[in-house]
């Protein structure tokens, strides 16, 4: 039989336990080939928090969790298999409304499962900071001197910071967590 993905809401901040409590029960009815992935899409972000540098889970949909389900010929979702999702703890509506779920695009689940693969890879630095922010250098050699972001560069961790040096507009390449907004 083939086999779509669905996206279900559930209740924000519970996804993990939602998908735990799904599992537990596919698991005890012997659906594991009916529904063999149940995922919670989230990334590795490291973070600065109290001047300790910590790699956190951040969810990339908060409120979702994506499910590989088998369906029926009509593409529909089979009947037990859709009771044992609404009975679920914390789950709620399937996208594409109530009696008719609409599964996910070939393409939007291949881009999901690549972007989830990649993240797991290498955390990405958590970045607040936007082109034009005020900023103040809150450590290295150019301590306490002010400026403004000119570039965020992501990919590296670092933001370019225009400070004035000796009366001078001079960019300077910072780490995101030597500065801090003003």
């Amino acid at each position: 039989m083939p086999k779509e993905w669905f996206v279900l809401r559930v209740q924000s901040n519970k996804e993990d336990k939602v998908k735990d409590n799904l599992l537990g029960l596919i698991k005890a009815r012997g659906l594991e080939n009916v529904i063999p992935t149940v995922i919670v899409p989230s990334e590795k972000v490291s973070e600065i928090k109290g001047g300790k540098k910590k790699i956190v889970e951040r969810k990339i949909y908060p409120g979702y969790i994506i499910a590989e389900i088998e369906v029926d010929d009509k593409g529909q979702i089979p009947k037990e298999v859709w009771f044992l999702i609404r009975e679920t703890s914390g789950a709620g509506d399937f996208i594409g409304g109530q009696n008719k779920p609409v599964p996910m695009l070939r393409y939007e689940v291949e881009k999901l499962l690549s972007d989830i693969e990649r993240k797991e890879e290498k955390p990405r630095a958590k970045i607040e900071f936007h082109e034009g922010d005020k900023v103040r250098v809150k450590e290295g050699p150019f301590e306490n001197y002010d400026g403004a972001v000119e570039e965020v560069l992501p990919a590296s961790g670092r933001v370019k910071v225009m400070l004035t040096v000796f009366g001078r507009a001079t960019p300077v390449e910072l780490e995101y967590w030597q500065v801090e907004t003003i």
